[in-house]
This record gives structure tokens, sequence and C-alpha cells, in this order.
């Protein structure tokens, strides 16, 4: 429901007809939206930090334009598979300080362990802004390709996370 309305156009209502429960059961769970958007947050941040886990120690080899081709995919998937969180991340949607710092510390993760990729010797500033300017390319892609739906399932998003890697790989990691 948060992927498709957004989390906050989505009552409990919605939610518990969506999952065909009653109010009773999403009341046993949850005290309220907040809470299950706390629970999905948790769960959509420990896949986005096993996806960055899933990243080789080097990208600058043979290898790596497929291992990068590969970390988008895998991020693109999650993306799509927790849309409603990360945009509530991202649009400033989240009101429980503890779940938005979740957030935050979920994308620091992926971009430091991306930093650490970076080739060549570059000062931390330069290093910085490339990376700033890489996770920018790669969520507001992920964005675009799952609230829009611009490339629907399937083929499509195996295209896209092919596209993008490429992209990525050769503009931030190749040797």
């Amino acid at each position: 429901m948060f992927n498709r309305r957004g989390y906050h156009r989505s009552r409990v209502e919605d939610i518990v007809r969506e999952a065909r429960t009653s109010h009773g059961t999403f009341y046993l769970y949850f005290g309220n939206k907040e809470d299950l958007l706390a629970a999905l947050a948790s769960e959509c941040a420990a896949e986005l930090r096993a996806v960055a886990a899933g990243l080789p120690a080097r990208l600058d080899t043979p290898d790596g334009e497929a291992a990068t081709v590969a970390f988008v995919a895998a991020f693109l998937a999650t993306y799509r598979a927790h849309a409603g969180v990360i945009r509530a991340w991202m649009e400033g949607g989240v009101t429980d300080r503890d779940t938005n710092r979740l957030g935050v510390r979920t994308f620091t993760h992926i971009a430091t362990e991306l930093e650490r990729r970076l080739p060549g010797r570059r000062s931390p500033a330069a290093r910085r802004a490339r990376v700033a300017a890489l996770m920018a390319m790669l969520e507001r892609s992920a964005y675009a390709l799952t609230s829009r739906d611009l490339v629907p399932g399937g083929d499509g998003d195996r295209v896209a996370a092919t596209t993008l890697g490429r992209l990525v790989h050769r503009g931030f990691f190749a040797a």
C-alpha cells in the first residue's frame, strides 16, 4: 500500500483491506501506521545493507563491470520491493526520528561502501563529491523507475539495471 499510494495517503483501513486481515490483527502487531513503517524500514535497511555487503572488495578489475551491474540490479530490485518506505525516507515523510535516522544511516552505509571502492587517489572532498553524485544517480534512477514504473518488471528491470550498471561502472569505477 505504501508503494502504491505513498505513506501519508495510506490509511490503516487501506492496509488491512490490502492485507486481507482485520483491524484487530493489525493492532495486535502494530500500535499504528508509524509502527508498521518502522518494522518495514528495518527490513528494508537490512536488505539494502546486504546488497552493499555483496560488493566485491574492488570494482576496478576485469570482472568489475559485471559486479557493478549485479549490485545495481540488486539495489533496484530492493528499491522496487521497498519503494514506499524509501520514498517516505527521501521525501521527509517519516516523523519518527529513529526510523528517519535508520534511512540516513542505511544510505550513508551504501555510500561508504561504494566510496571504499573508488579507484585513484583523490582528495577527500573530491571523493565525497563523486560518491554524492553516484548516490544521487542511483537513488533518483531507482525512484524514476519505480514511482513512474518506466520499465515495469521482467526484462525492463534487467535492461535498466544493465544500462545503469554499465554507466556507473564506466563513470566511477573503471580503471
